[in-house]
């Protein structure tokens, strides 16, 4: 089968490799679509940066480059391995890829997505969904609605990312929000802001580009290098700043501008990932009691609320989604390093 495979910085390539086996417990997937997603760019151009270790073998997978990458993906189940229920041959998936180890203290307290061993199904694993085939375990998957499509199936992993932030802020419906950035977690947090019944919500984004994308979709946005984001967010919370506000870009600015804009008490929430430090002035966060907490990937209860959410309509792919093949991977990881589109979806 063909597949996209990491070698190592700057360094993918369309090769033939073995098709894989379900063993016990594990299911075969004919993969569907596949999403690039932000962490493939850092693994690409950066991987010094990415936080994951390429050059010893993972402490869960065993895996070492080259790596099948797609970890956020879509298929339909084409075999069982022994023992699996509850999947069907034939069943539309999404799969949570995480690798956690059970026994340190975060999966310990239930967090496996903060696991101190963590790995990623399509990062650090021997498989992904930017192939024709993979193998997961049967407990990885999750069964589609017939309402939700497989294009919407691969957008699961990336708006779980989303849909853990808002959770992590504590944001309550009615409340009021700002998103730094409108890529496709911002887009994603935006989503899932809605579906947990905030509607006061501020986008801010420098790129007219994604700007229009985000607004096609019915967002407020504010250019904040242009504009007057304080006085956008005043307008938006009558003067008293947002509760929460979610930095989906990854950019010092998107932080440094966020703070000012919280209530007294509000939580920056960190989404995106950063390649270089951000200097912070801690009296700033004193003052006002603001709370900044990280927020990594997503828990199975996360996969499982946005698809019932995606199942409602919340979710709408128009504008801001496409496609590409398997020949034009690293074409689009060049797109995307470079600020052109949004989310593309390679077609396995």
């Amino acid at each position: 089968m063909r597949a996209a495979r990491f070698h190592g910085k700057e360094d993918v390539r369309i090769e033939d490799v073995a098709d894989p086996t379900p063993g016990p417990g594990q299911v075969l997937l004919r993969n569907a679509f596949a999403g690039i997603c932000g962490s493939d760019l850092h693994v690409y151009f950066a991987p010094e940066a990415s936080g994951l270790d390429f050059a010893h073998p993972h402490p869960l997978t065993g895996s070492m480059p080259p790596q099948i990458l797609g970890h956020e993906f879509s298929g339909t189940v084409e075999a069982l391995g022994e023992g699996v229920e509850g999947v069907a041959v034939g069943d539309r998936v999404a799969v949570w890829p995480i690798y956690a180890c059970g026994e340190c203290a975060a999966c310990r307290r239930g967090k496996p997505n903060v696991c101190t061993r963590i790995g990623f199904h399509g990062l650090t694993s021997d498989g992904g969904g930017m192939a024709e085939r993979t193998v997961v375990d049967a407990s990885k998957v999750h069964v589609l609605p017939e309402s939700v499509s497989l294009e919407l199936g691969a957008l699961v992993e990336p708006m779980a990312v989303a849909w853990h932030a808002v959770e992590q802020s504590g944001i309550a419906a009615g409340g009021t929000a700002l998103v730094a950035g409108a890529g496709p977690i911002g887009i994603g947090t935006w989503f899932a802001l809605k579906a947990h019944g905030v509607e006061r919500v501020l986008v801010s984004e420098p790129s007219a580009e994604r700007r229009a994308i985000i607004e096609a979709l019915g967002a407020q946005t504010v250019d904040p290098v242009a504009g007057d984001l304080a006085a956008a967010v005043a307008a938006l919370t009558d003067g008293d700043g947002v509760d929460a506000a979610f930095d989906a870009a990854g950019a010092a600015p998107a932080i440094l501008t966020a703070i000012p804009q919280l209530t007294p008490g509000g939580r920056l929430v960190i989404v995106a990932m950063h390649e270089r430090p951000v200097e912070l002035a801690p009296v700033s966060l004193l003052m006002t009691e603001t709370a900044i907490v990280g927020t990594l990937a997503y828990t199975q209860a996360d996969f499982d609320g946005v698809i019932a959410a995606m199942a409602q309509g919340v979710y709408d792919t128009t504008g801001w989604v496409e496609h590409a093949g398997l020949d034009d991977v690293v074409a689009s990881f060049a797109r995307l390093r470079g600020g052109a589109g949004a989310k593309i979806l390679v077609a396995a």
